[in-house]
């Protein structure tokens, strides 16, 4: 990581969760159990749409509203994710889950709000004109199509009689990973309403450089420094990209991805720069 990704990173980690604060106080246990999902994140989907946004000189006051929406939903996901009815972890983020933590039912409607939450934000006068392409594109990128369709995937995975093939594996990802990613890079240039096209090549590239390095660190990882449990699909005996390349071709594959991503930004020059930043930390992470 770069001295000057590392300070923007936790520049924009700052501001959302400064943002998260005044806009969602806690008043009671659910507004608690909100905040305590939201915490402790790298915030990464959040540091895109405020560096997509700069790139497209979008007033920080609609980029933020953006950027706290986008955590919402990545966090609503991990936590539904982590119920015992799906992956029934005990760790994220190296804090207990959150129905560990409190109880199923808290980590449902915590989850609940999460969602909903995200959408009041993009409704808000703050985000401007553009403000219905770009709840639309989240809806789409976050439901039926998108994320929760890759959660799907996977689960009827686990219960398959033949191991994913990695073209189905890419599909997978790119919906259950990459949409959420993809709907970050993109938020800048739609709330500028600009033309999209060079973010979304480049967040295609990081979505999927993410998912690989994430295999990578299920080999490779300890739990106290990812934060989560490792191994688990190794020991489930589940396809992913690092059974299907090996490890060191996926490495190269994870290489590859980064390297066009950074491509990608060629149009908007040298203030790409700390996006191709990301996508270098993206495959070199540890957490």
């Amino acid at each position: 990581m770069t001295a000057g990704f590392a300070a923007a990173l936790s520049q924009a980690q700052a501001k959302i969760s400064t943002h998260m604060d005044m806009r969602l106080p806690q008043a009671d246990l659910l507004h608690e159990a909100m905040a305590y999902a939201l915490r402790g994140g790298k915030m990464l989907r959040g540091f895109l749409v405020l560096e997509s946004a700069r790139l497209h000189d979008v007033p920080e006051a609609a980029a933020l509203e953006a950027a706290l929406a986008i955590e919402c939903i990545h966090a609503y996901s991990l936590v539904h994710d982590d119920l015992p009815s799906m992956d029934d972890d005990d760790l994220r983020r190296g804090q207990p889950t959150l129905h560990r933590k409190w109880d199923e039912a808290t980590a449902v409607l915590a989850g609940d709000s999460l969602q909903t939450f995200a959408f009041e934000l993009l409704a808000r006068d703050e985000v401007g004109p553009h403000a219905l392409p770009l709840i639309r594109a989240l809806a789409q990128a976050a439901g039926k199509d998108g994320m929760v369709s890759g959660q799907m995937l996977d689960i009827a995975a686990e219960s398959a009689a033949t191991p994913l093939t990695l073209d189905q594996i890419t599909t997978l990802q790119a919906r259950k990973t990459g949409c959420l990613i993809e709907w970050s890079a993109c938020a800048g240039a739609r709330l500028a309403g600009a033309n999209p096209e060079p973010l979304r090549h480049y967040a295609q590239a990081l979505g999927l450089a993410f998912q690989i390095a994430d295999d990578i660190l299920d080999i490779e990882g300890d739990a106290a420094t990812v934060g989560k449990a490792v191994r688990k699909d190794a020991d489930a005996g589940k396809a992913t990209f690092v059974s299907l390349l090996g490890l060191e071709g996926a490495k190269s594959r994870a290489q590859e991805l980064a390297q066009l991503a950074s491509t990608a930004l060629t149009p908007y020059g040298a203030a790409g720069e700390t996006l191709k930043d990301a996508a270098r930390f993206v495959i070199s992470r540890d957490s």
